[in-house]
C-alpha cells in the first residue's frame, strides 16, 4: 500500500498539536515521571532495542554507508545506559515552563512581568544516531513541547523501538502518547510536509550534513534553528603549557571523528610549532589519522599532505585534519573568524590576556580556554542532554537545552486599572 503522506503528516501535525496544549498544563512532577517511566522501558526493553539497531548496522554496511555513520548509528550498552542517564538528568533539572522574571509595576498600576513558556511543536530532522531520538524526546517533554521526529533512513528500525518505550512511558503517567511523535516512514517526502507544517509545527531543528541542513533552511516554512556545520579549531599559542596543549589536540580529534564537536583544523604558533608538531604528528600517525599542512608546516613534517584552500573550510567528520602555523594569536583569531562555521573552537594558552582576547573576539557558539572542543555538547554543558547546537544568533546559540526551547510572553496583573 503507498501511504499518502500529506494526509499522514497532516494526521501527525494536528495530534501533535493537540498533544502540546495538554502539555502546557502538565505539572513538573507529571513530566519528571514519564522521563523516569520512560527510561524504565528503555531499560527493559534493551534487548530489543539492540536487536533493532543490529538491523540497520547490517543493513547500512550493504549500503555502503563510511565508518563515521556506523558509528553514528551503533548502539551498545554503553551507550544505552548514557540515554538512561540523560533522561534521569534532565528530570532532575529545573523546570523552566512558568518561570517569572522582571516582576514590577509601573505608574499606571499595574503589575508587569516576564513569564517562560514552551514554544509549542518542535518538529527534528537528524541522521544516523538513533540517541537523539531520546535526547530530542526528552527536551521537548520536559520543557512542555510536543515533538515530531523524523530519523534517518539508516535508523528507522533503532528510532521505532526507541519510539515504542517512548509510548509506554508517557501512557504510564496519563499523557498524550501523541506528545513524542516518531515518523514511521522512510519517504523523503515526510520531511517536505514536515517543515511546511506551519499551522501546526512552531520550531524546525534540523540536525544532520550539511546539505540536509541547507535544503531545509531554505524550503521551510517555519522557523529554524540550525548549524551547518562543525568546523572547529584549536590555537596552541605561544604561551602554552606543552603538556595541556598534546592533551588536547589529541582528544579534540582523536576522542570521536564523527561528531560536530571534532577538531578539524589545528592552529600553531610559529614558536611553538617545533616543540609540539614532531610529538603530535606521532601521535596522530599511530592512530590513523591523515595530516594536511600549510607550507610551513610541511617544512617540519614533510611526509604529509599539503593543505589546499577547501580544507580550511572542511568538516571532515574523519581522521583527517588540516595544521596551520600562524605568527601569533592576531593571525589565528584572523583565520578562525574567516574560516570557522562558528560552532566551537579552543585556545591553549597560559597567559589570561590572551585568553580574555580569544574569548570576546572569536564570534563562534562555544569559546574555550585551555580545553577540548568535544566539551561542546548539552550533557557536558550540564543541560541534561541537547536538542541541537545553534550557531544561529536568535533564538538561542550554541548547546541548546530546556532554556533554549521556551520562549517568554509578557503577564500583567491589574486592579481594574483602564488606559487613560
Amino acid at each position: 500500500m503507498i501511504m499518502d503522506i500529506k494526509a499522514y503528516m497532516q494526521t501527525v501535525g494536528i495530534a501533535a498539536r493537540n498533544a502540546s496544549r495538554e502539555l502546557a498544563r502538565a505539572s513538573s512532577d507529571q513530566k519528571n515521571n514519564a522521563l523516569l517511566a520512560i527510561a524504565k522501558q528503555l531499560d527493559l526493553s534493551r534487548q530489543d532495542v539492540l536487536t533493532a539497531n543490529a538491523v540497520d548496522m547490517q543493513n547500512g554496511r550493504n549500503n555502503g554507508l563510511n565508518d563515521a555513520l556506523l558509528d553514528r548509528l551503533e548502539l551498545n550498552d554503553e551507550r544505552i545506559d548514557g540515554m538512561i542517564e540523560g533522561l534521569q538528568q534532565v528530570a532532575t533539572l529545573p523546570d523552566p515552563v512558568g518561570e517569572i522574571t522582571d516582576m514590577g509595576y509601573r505608574p499606571s498600576g499595574i503589575q508587569l512581568c516576564q513569564m517562560r513558556v514552551p514554544l509549542g511543536v518542535i518538529g527534528i530532522i537528524y541522521e544516523s544516531r538513533p540517541n537523539v531520538t531520546i535526547d530530542a524526546a526528552s527536551l521537548c517533554l520536559k520543557s512542555g513541547n510536543a515533538t515530531i521526529l523524523r530519523g534517518g533512513s539508516e535508523a528507522i528500525e533503532s528510532n521505532q523501538a526507541i519510539a515504542q518505550c517512548i509510548k509506554q512511558g508517557l501512557t504510564e503517567v496519563g499523557l498524550p502518547d501523541t506528545a513524542v511523535q516518531v515518523i514511521n516512514t522512510t519517504d523523503r517526502a515526510a520531511v517536505g510536509e514536515l517543515i511546511t507544517l506551519s499551522a501546526y509545527v512552531d520550531v524546525i531543528v534540523p540536525r544532520g550534513g550539511k546539505g540536509l541542513i541547507e535544503r531545509i533552511s531554505t524550503d521551510a516554512r517555519v522557523p529554524v534553528i540550525k548549524h551547518l556545520d562543525g568546523n572547529c579549531h584549536v590555537y596552541i599559542d605561544d604561551c602554552a603549557d606543552l603538556n595541556k596543549a598534546l592533551a588536547i589536540a589529541d582528544n579534540a580529534k582523536t576522542h570521536r571523528y564523527g561528531v560536530c564537536n571534532a577538531m578539524e583544523s589545528l592552529l600553531i604558533a610559529e614558536s611553538m610549532a617545533t616543540k609540539v608538531l614532531p610529538d603530535l604528528a606521532a601521535i596522530y600517525s599511530e592512530k590513523g589519522v591523515e595530516m594536511r599542512g600549510c607550507d610551513r608546516t610541511r617544512a617540519i613534517l614533510p611526509s604529509i599532505e599539503e593543505a589546499r584552500e577547501a580544507d580550511w573550510s572542511e568538516e571532515y567528520l574523519a581522521p583527517v585534519l588540516s595544521i596551520k602555523i600562524v605568527s601569533g594569536i592576531d593571525e589565528a583569531i584572523d583565520h578562525i573568524n574567516e574560516y570557522s562555521s562558528q560552532h566551537t573552537e579552543s585556545i591553549v594558552t597560559e597567559d589570561f590576556d590572551r585568553g580574555r582576547r580569544f574569548i570576546a573576539e572569536v564570534d563562534s557558539s562555544s569559546v574555550m580556554i585551555n580545553a577540548s572542543t568535544r566539551f561542546a555538547d548539552g550533557f557536558e554543558y550540564g543541560l541534561g542532554a541537547e536538542i541541537g547546537i545553534s550557531t544561529d544568533k536568535i533564538h538561542a546559540r550554541g548547546p541548546v537545552g530546556l532554556e533554549g526551547l521556551t520562549s517568554q510572553k509578557w503577564v500583567v496583573f491589574g486592579d481594574g486599572q483602564i488606559r487613560q
